[in-house]
C-alpha cells in the first residue's frame, strides 16, 4: 500500500462514516448503504485509480437515487 491509497481510503472512510450516520439518523437506506460501502471498500481495492473511481461513484449514487 502506498501513501496515495492510504490518504484516499482515509478520505472516503471519513465521508462514509458521515453518510452512514446521516442515513441512519434520517432513516434513509441509500445514503446509509453507500456510507457503509465507502468505509469498507478501501480495504478491498488497492489500486489508486480504481479506489478514486469507485469512491466517486459511491459518493454520487445518493444524489441520483433519492428515497
Amino acid at each position: 500500500m502506498d501513501e496515495a491509497s492510504l490518504l484516499w481510503g482515509f478520505l472516503f472512510g471519513t465521508i462514509g462514516i458521515a453518510m452512514a450516520v446521516y442515513g441512519r439518523k434520517h432513516k434513509k437506506v441509500v445514503p446509509m448503504a453507500c456510507g457503509v460501502m465507502l468505509v469498507v471498500f478501501p480495504y478491498v481495492v488497492t489500486e489508486v485509480y480504481a479506489l478514486v473511481g469507485i469512491g466517486v461513484l459511491l459518493l454520487l449514487i445518493p444524489f441520483f437515487i433519492r428515497r
